[in-house]
């Protein structure tokens, strides 16, 4: 056997770390049919390529769907002709969805909030109309972290997107396989597999508060190295004993 090169060892820690994220999270089970999510961009690419490449092993057995859904008045460019290239290399039946939404019908929410939960509903119509179980979706582990600390920030709640939700109401499950994936493995295998780099031009991304918190991920890495992992194992390490309680008193509530 030969020796392994650099990128042989990296392509490597990134299908190991994706096997432990499907496992210790049980993401797939026999008879799944998965819509992936292909925007085009890094990491939904690698998703679609590391699931189309594991339902060619025989334990589980599961099937692949792609899908790139449009949004007609947000100027993003994506070659779709490249995306579905993409996916036949892999053997993954591809499809396009066209849809739009409106920013001024819900001032509340913001337009980044608007277009993903719109973009969503079109993956569980598009799920729905191909027979799919589950829809996979391109968050890493610093996706998880990022939105962790957004939602600690900014709406005073520790939670952020889980790998595995099932969502009884609509009948359908979301998956996040490379949860356990850095953003530089992706960025790594991006470049090792030569992944087309889409044009980006949302009027909408210098609202978002994400890139603020990549930056306060990286300051923390700073002053500890295993920061993300101390992140990520405090949110099964909840010490409930340990933080503050309100106490309501019943009698000044009745009286």
């Amino acid at each position: 056997m030969g020796k392994q090169t650099e990128e042989d060892k990296i392509i490597y820690r990134i299908n190991k770390r994706f096997l432990k994220g499907i496992v210790d999270y049980g993401l797939i089970s026999d008879g799944d049919k998965i819509l992936v999510g292909l925007s085009g961009g890094k990491d939904s690419m690698a998703l679609l390529e590391l699931l189309a490449t594991r339902s060619r092993i025989y334990k589980p057995r599961f099937s692949v769907v792609a899908v790139h859904v449009e949004m007609s008045n947000i100027e993003y460019k994506s070659d779709t002709e490249y995306l579905a290239k993409f996916a036949e290399s892999l053997g993954v039946p591809f499809y396009t969805y066209t849809t739009s939404f409106d920013p001024t019908t819900d001032t509340r929410k913001s337009p980044c909030f608007l277009c993903s939960w719109n973009r969503r509903k079109a993956l569980f119509t598009v799920a729905k109309e191909h027979g799919c179980n589950k829809i996979a979706l391109g968050h890493h582990m610093d996706d998880i972290l990022e939105t962790l600390l957004m939602n600690m920030t900014f709406q005073g709640a520790i939670s952020t997107m889980p790998p595995l939700l099932v969502m009884r109401k609509f009948n359908m499950t979301i998956i996040r396989p490379i949860c356990l994936l850095h953003e530089s493995d992706l960025i790594e295998m991006a470049r090792i597999r030569g992944y087309r780099k889409q044009i980006k031009n949302c009027p909408y991304e210098k609202d978002s508060h994400r890139s603020d918190m990549k930056e306060v991920l990286r300051r923390l890495e700073e002053m500890n190295p295993e920061a993300r992992y101390s992140l990520w194992s405090s949110m099964n390490n909840i010490q409930e004993d340990m933080l503050p309680k309100v106490i309501v008193d019943k009698a000044s509530v009745t009286s």
